[in-house]
């Protein structure tokens, strides 16, 4: 009879007449204080209420910005009152609590419940949320999968397919598919121009859309280099027409969303223009001159690039000036009004730069001859 595989171990075990190892000395134990988890006074107090008080508490505590103690009281709601009146808007409301306080893992739990669990606008609106909650967790790829099924629906308002494209391009931005986010803010615009004779819609998106086509063709001017010390003449010559073309596209998309009319997208897209001729400035002031030059050519090629780079920087502060006067009109603040002041009061001190005559390197003697320094 062949012995069991427990057997086979024991007899081998015996076989060997090794002596068996000594036990490992004892260790001493530490004891550590206890974990002491204490729930808050909150928390008791949201223990003992039935669903319509938790609800209510949850609306005050949203009203008063108390966003932790509105998340726990319509999460009670969501979690232990299913059947309730008040579990469809707790369970919402709960979502946007924990989304207003950064918890997007959270936020994104209940509003897939919420997606699972009811339908209609509501739930439209929680599908839109979703989208938004995996793009702040960066899940790029999930958050175009639920914007993609979203705008492929042939019942959503147009308003909401305006929507889903528009988000839809600006994800696949931020995913480095230039082409795609061309492809489906174009399809945003086309469907809002097709909608807006229809009926009035809100511009809010179809601007976004506009701005994020200008956003398009920044990224592809951005990614044109120049560099006059590597590249010939015809090769820098071919790059600066590109890049110039690529401005003059953004800088059109931006003007069209500025002329639709939504303050928050114009003040946006003014700061982006001027940050066009800004950033085109500092490229070619930081580019060192082409090789091979002599000491005349070379004075004759910084003077030139003096002369154009000062309209450079004339222009980028006009639109930032014309910016800040449409943000102080409108009544609009956000993160570009800050930003485009910062730009302007940079720039102003570049324009004394470039407006400054030409003289000697303060580094050198004064009756030094420049071309002779080392």
């Amino acid at each position: 009879m062949r012995p069991a595989p427990l057997t086979l171990l024991l007899l081998a075990g015996c076989a060997g007449a090794r002596p068996a190892p000594s036990p490992p000395p004892p260790q001493e134990i530490a004891f550590h204080e206890p974990l002491v988890v204490e729930a808050s006074r909150a928390d008791l107090d949201l223990a003992e209420k039935n669903d319509e008080e938790l609800f209510a508490i949850g609306n005050a505590a949203f009203g008063a910005g108390d966003l932790r103690r509105a998340a726990s009281a319509f999460g009670r709601v969501a979690d232990l009152f299913p059947e309730s009146r008040r579990h469809a808007a707790a369970l919402f409301d709960a979502g946007l609590a924990h989304a207003r306080l950064d918890e997007w893992r959270l936020a994104l739990e209940r509003f897939r419940a919420f997606e699972r669990g009811y339908t209609g606008p509501d739930a439209d609106e929680a599908s839109f949320k979703v989208a938004e909650c995996l793009w702040h967790l960066h899940e790029l790829p999930e958050a175009r999968a639920a914007l993609d099924g979203l705008a492929r629906r042939e019942d959503l308002e147009p308003l909401d397919h305006i929507r889903a494209l528009t988000q839809r391009g600006v994800v696949e931005l931020e995913m480095e598919d230039a082409e795609e986010a061309e492809r489906s803010l174009r399809l945003a615009l086309s469907a809002w121009q097709e909608a807006k004779d229809r009926e009035r819609l809100d511009d809010d998106y179809p601007a976004q859309a506009q701005y994020y086509l200008g956003e398009v063709y920044r990224r592809h001017f951005q990614a044109v280099r120049l560099d006059p010390a590597k590249d010939g003449e015809e090769k820098l010559g071919k790059d600066l027409e590109t890049k110039a073309e690529m401005l003059l596209s953004a800088q059109g998309h931006y003007l069209r969303t500025i002329r639709m009319g939504n303050p928050g997208w114009a003040v946006a897209s003014g700061y982006r223009i001027g940050e066009l001729y800004d950033e085109l400035y500092v490229q070619m002031t930081a580019a060192p001159p082409p090789p091979g030059l002599d000491a005349a050519h070379e004075a004759a090629y910084c003077e030139e690039l003096r002369r154009k780079v000062r309209v450079l920087v004339a222009k980028a502060i006009a639109i930032y000036e014309s910016t800040l006067a449409t943000a102080r009109r409108t009544g609009v603040e956000n993160r570009f009004v800050e930003k485009t002041q910062d730009s302007l009061e940079r720039m102003k001190k570049e324009l004394l730069v470039a407006e400054a005559p030409p003289g000697p390197d303060p580094a050198l003697p004064r009756d030094a001859d420049p071309s002779q320094s080392p």
